[in-house]
């Protein structure tokens, strides 16, 4: 029998359809930030939308904590007043916080609210655990940049805290997402969630004589254009390592990604955590890694998990996704005689369409593409201003219509 402890999945949800996605795939937990306030200022949900996310996650027994990571300057802190009212209106179970300011304020107007350290304070050792243990954190997120070596001396350091990790999501070029980049050339800073993402960007080396004001390009090879590009960070093959060193959380990047892409990713660690803790001799991460590759990534890395960074970890050709699959849509809707599905791709008829529920899946191929709008049958439809189709009951199995209504219910809850 399984003695070891089964760690927290803690999922994203910059939407309240995100949201509610990642309490019905399996997440124990989500964590949701505010506009202005938050690593992601440009997430599309309001405090309103939050809200409605809380609400319902906890009302499911789920916990959920609001992300406050922001480095502040005094003229943010002109803006707490109104900060508090918000975090008392929300109630959320955590705040995960980055500056010393932000958590003294913290301390002083939420006494009793647990405080979680963002990862953008860069907690790469125990001394730093220690240290913001004894400002008050209850768990400590570590830093990307962390081996997992170096996790399992920490966790052995630092029993009597709360460590959270990182198991898959988007990497930064830069430690633990401290980047200047974008704020340099755009204006829009990292820090407060409006990242232009410029790692991502094509490059053109130039070498430029200063005296003559002559450019002249440096040629490059067909790998050497998408200089700063990480592949996404995915630990999934690593599994079982990761649970047996005893984190308290495992943590999926993806504020800003689609409800799609939540489910999905939530879906896959729920399963593979829940295989592991039947069976840890057994467990094998194949099955869980096939769902996770379906996805549009830029290619998975493991990161920093074996120490230094190997150079596989950055994708220089490209940062298009390699897979053969699109997010075809999301089911929005059920009646007595057809399931309403509306689009995210184009879809043609022919095309089949994999069906992830929380708890199955399967396949079906659509003959005929019947516009929900007034019925007609279309050899295509685009994706866009609630583009929707509908799909008959009759030819999907009895089986996986409960899920499907279940899942429905939870979409329609305000």
């Amino acid at each position: 029998m399984n003695t070891k402890k089964i760690p927290e999945l803690l999922a994203p949800a910059g939407t309240l359809d995100a949201f509610k996605t990642a309490v019905l795939y399996g997440a124990d937990a989500i964590y949701a930030g505010l506009p202005g306030f938050s690593m992601r200022a440009r997430a599309k949900i309001d405090v309103e939308g939050v809200k409605q996310g809380i609400e319902f996650a906890q009302s499911k027994g789920k916990k959920v904590y609001l992300a406050f990571n922001l480095f502040a300057h005094d003229t943010d802190f002109q803006n707490m007043p109104r900060v508090r009212e918000i975090i008392e209106y929300l109630k959320p179970d955590a705040l995960i916080v980055a500056d010393a300011g932000v958590m003294m304020w913290v301390r002083d107007n939420f006494p009793n609210m647990p405080i979680h350290v963002s990862t953008q304070a860069n907690i790469c050792s125990a001394a730093s655990v220690k240290f913001w243990k004894s400002a008050g954190a209850s768990l400590c997120v570590l830093a990307r940049e962390v081996s997992h070596p170096e996790f399992c001396k920490i966790r052995a350091a630092c029993p009597d805290i709360k460590l959270e990790i990182f198991v898959h999501g988007a990497m930064c070029m830069a430690y633990s997402g401290r980047c200047l980049l974008s704020n340099y050339i755009t204006g829009r800073p990292s820090n407060r969630g409006a990242c232009a993402q410029l790692c991502r960007w094509k490059y053109d080396v130039i070498l430029r004589e200063v005296e003559s004001g002559i450019e002249m390009p440096i040629d490059e090879d067909e790998h050497g254009a998408y200089i700063l590009n990480s592949k996404d960070l995915c630990l999934m093959p690593r599994l079982a390592e990761v649970l047996d060193s005893s984190p308290d959380s495992l943590k999926i990047e993806g504020r800003n990604r689609s409800e799609y892409y939540v489910g999905s990713v939530t879906r896959a660690y729920r399963n593979a955590i829940d295989a592991w803790a039947r069976s840890p001799e057994q467990f094998d991460p194949t099955a869980f890694m096939a769902d996770l590759n379906v996805l549009e990534t830029r290619g998975y890395t493991t990161a920093f998990f074996d120490g230094g960074l190997p150079a596989t970890a950055h994708n220089f050709e490209t940062t298009k996704s390699d897979s053969a699959y699109h997010a075809a849509g999301v089911v929005t809707g059920v009646d007595d005689k057809n399931i309403i599905f509306e689009l995210r791709n184009e879809i043609r008829a022919g095309d089949e369409i994999t069906f992830l529920l929380p708890h199955d899946k399967f396949n079906l191929k659509l003959e005929k593409i019947i516009n929900a709008k007034n019925g007609a049958e279309l050899p295509k439809m685009s994706a866009g201003q609630g583009n929707s189709i509908l799909i008959p009951r009759n030819i999907i199995s009895q089986k996986y219509l409960p899920e499907i209504q279940e899942y429905i219910l939870a979409y329609k809850h305000k």
